[in-house]
């Protein structure tokens, strides 16, 4: 399956894109410490929001199929640029928060799929391997 995405340069390090089935729009900017203005997500904070949406939308697919309810949980992104031997992200750092009233629910087995689903997510899986990716879940 593909999807098509257009992506139009504004000028001033800023740039719209467009997702093709919806018509939906973003806007990136460059970040303040790389020539931007830092007032929208770069390109290296998508790569995180990537990451933390694709691991709660995995857990959901999980959970839908097993009939748990995750509704509320949150994740934490913490992403950290280096600048050696270039400039790439060296770190995404991510905490997942599973609400204590629907972590109370849930077994050690229900868990235990939940987390090896999010670690199998496509975005996990895309990233290089050498991007630290430290995943920790807080259950309630």
């Amino acid at each position: 399956m593909s999807v098509e995405i257009d992506i139009v340069y504004e000028g001033q390090l800023r740039c719209v894109a467009t997702h093709g089935p919806s018509g939906v729009t973003l806007t990136t900017d460059a970040p303040v410490d790389n020539q931007g203005r830092g007032e929208s997500f770069s390109p290296t904070d998508l790569v995180g929001t990537a990451l933390g949406t694709c691991l709660l939308t995995i857990m959901g697919i999980v959970a839908q199929r097993g009939n748990l309810d995750i509704t509320g949980t949150r994740v934490h992104v913490v992403k950290e640029m280096i600048q050696q031997p270039v400039r790439r992200i060296g770190q995404l750092t991510v905490t997942i928060t599973i609400p204590a009233d629907k972590a109370a629910k849930l077994s050690a087995s229900d868990r235990t799929k939940l987390e090896t689903a999010a670690r199998a997510c496509p975005v996990h899986q895309s990233i290089h391997p050498d991007v630290q990716m430290p995943i920790k879940f807080v259950w309630g």
